[in-house]
C-alpha cells in the first residue's frame, strides 16, 4: 500500500494521540482535507512502512541506490548529503556565492569550508556554471572530502557534471549536486541531462519546477552511502504525511506519459514565445528559464513594469536582466499572456532574451 492509498483509508478510531486535532477539529477550515489526512507516526496502518516502499519505488524510477522524500526543501537534502559523506575536520569545497545551506551544511558537519569562485556573465549580470577546471584547481591544492556544486544555476546555466564527477573521482572526493532547479530534467529529452545518475548525491526541489508543494524535495544517492542516518539527525520525528504523500503522487505524475507530453509542449510553447517576440537565447542550457534584458532599462525597472503594469511576477532580477521561471504549472495561457506583455514592451524598447 502506498502513502496516498494509506491516507485514503477512513479512520474510525477515537484518537487520543498526536496530532491533537484528531482529524476532526479544523482550526483552518480551508485546509479541512489536509487535517483529515494528517496522521500520526503511531497510526495502525504503519505509515513508516508505506513511506519506505514509496521511496524504494522512487529509487527505481530515478535509477538510484537510494531516494528520500524531503519536506524541508533542498536545504535539508544538501545538509544531509554533507553529513553523510564527511567526518568532522574534513574539507568541503563549496561555491563562495552558493545558497546559504551549503555553508551551513559544512558548519553543521564540523568541517572546514574551502571556496571556489565562478566568473560572471556581465552581459546578463548572472554567474556562469562552474567548470571542471575550476574544481580541479582547488582539488590539487587541498585534500577535499566532498565537493558541492550548483547545477543548474538559478538562471539556467548548467555545469558539465560528468567531467566534474571524473575530476572528483581522480582526487577521491564525493560530488554533491544541488539540482534544486532541475527536478523535471529526468523526464524529458528536451531538457538537459540530470545529475541524478552521475553525482554521488543529487538534491532536487519538487516545488520549484516540478509542480510540488512548498517545501517538498528529494535526496538521491548513487553511491554506496545511504544518507538515512544523516537525515534522521536533522529531520523531525513527526513528519507531515500529507506532504510526503504529495511527493509520492508528484513522482508518479512526473513519470507518466501525460506529464512527459506536457513538459515537451511547455518547451515548445517557450521556444515559440521567443521566436514570435524575436528574442535571442541568452546562452543558458535550461529552456525553462526566460532571461530578459532591455538596453535602456535596469533589470529591476523591467521587473517593476512587468509587475505593476502587466501583473506578471518574475522569479529573480538583477541590475542587468530579469528571469522568469517556467515549470509544470506554466500552461499555454500563461505563456501567451507573457508573450503579449513582452511584445508591448518590445514596441517601446529593443529587448533581448
Amino acid at each position: 500500500m502506498g502513502l496516498t492509498e494509506l491516507l485514503k483509508k477512513r479512520n474510525r478510531k477515537l484518537l487520543f494521540t498526536t496530532p491533537s486535532h484528531g482529524q476532526k477539529f479544523f482550526i483552518f477550515s480551508k485546509f479541512r482535507q489536509f487535517y483529515k489526512y494528517d496522521i500520526s507516526e503511531t497510526d495502525a496502518y504503519n505509515p513508516q512502512e508505506a513511506l519506505k516502499k514509496a521511496q524504494k519505488y522512487a529509487a527505481k524510477i530515478y535509477g538510484t541506490n537510494y531516494t528520500y522524500f524531503l519536506t524541508n526543501g533542498s536545504t535539508s537534502g544538501v545538509i544531509a548529503a554533507v553529513l553523510a559523506c564527511t567526518v568532522p575536520d574534513d574539507k568541503v569545497l563549496i561555491w563562495d556565492n552558493a545558497h546559504i545551506c551549503h555553508s551551513n551544511a559544512v558548519k553543521l558537519a564540523g568541517c572546514e569550508p574551502v571556496f571556489y569562485s565562478v566568473d560572471e556573465d556581465k552581459n546578463w549580470g548572472i554567474p556562469f556554471a562552474v567548470t571542471a577546471d575550476v574544481i580541479e584547481e582547488r582539488l590539487k591544492k587541498d585534500k577535499i572530502k566532498a565537493v558541492v556544486i550548483t547545477s543548474p544555476t538559478y538562471e539556467g546555466n548548467i555545469a558539465d557534471v560528468g567531467k566534474i564527477k571524473s575530476v572528483c573521482e581522480t582526487y577521491g572526493a564525493y560530488l554533491i549536486a544541488d539540482e534544486a532547479h532541475g527536478a523535471i530534467y529526468p523526464f524529458s529529452e528536451k531538457l538537459p541531462e540530470s545529475a541524478v545518475k552521475i553525482a554521488d548525491f543529487t538534491v532536487q526541489s519538487l516545488h520549484k519546477t516540478a509542480g510540488g508543494l512548498n517545501p517538498t524535495a528529494l535526496l538521491h544517492s548513487c553511491c554506496k552511502i545511504d544518507p538515512e542516518n544523516a537525515l534522521k539527525m536533522i529531520n523531525t520525528t513527526s513528519p507531515s504525511y500529507p506532504l510526503l504523500a504529495s511527493v509520492e503522487k508528484n513522482i508518479r505524475y512526473l513519470n507518466s506519459s501525460k506529464c512527459r507530453k506536457k513538459i515537451d509542449e511547455l518547451v515548445e510553447n517557450i521556444n515559440l514565445l521567443k521566436k514570435e517576440c524575436g528574442l535571442s537565447n541568452f546562452g543558458g542550457s535550461d529552456p525553462l528559464k526566460i532571461l530578459v534584458k532591455v538596453p535602456d532599462l535596469k533589470g529591476h525597472e523591467l521587473s517593476q513594469i512587468l509587475y505593476e503594469k502587466y501583473n506578471i511576477e518574475d522569479e529573480k532580477t538583477n541590475e542587468v536582466s530579469t528571469m522568469l521561471l517556467c515549470g509544470i504549472g506554466t500552461d499555454l495561457k500563461k505563456t501567451e499572456r507573457l508573450k503579449r506583455a513582452l511584445k508591448k514592451i518590445l514596441s517601446k524598447h529593443k529587448c533581448e532574451v
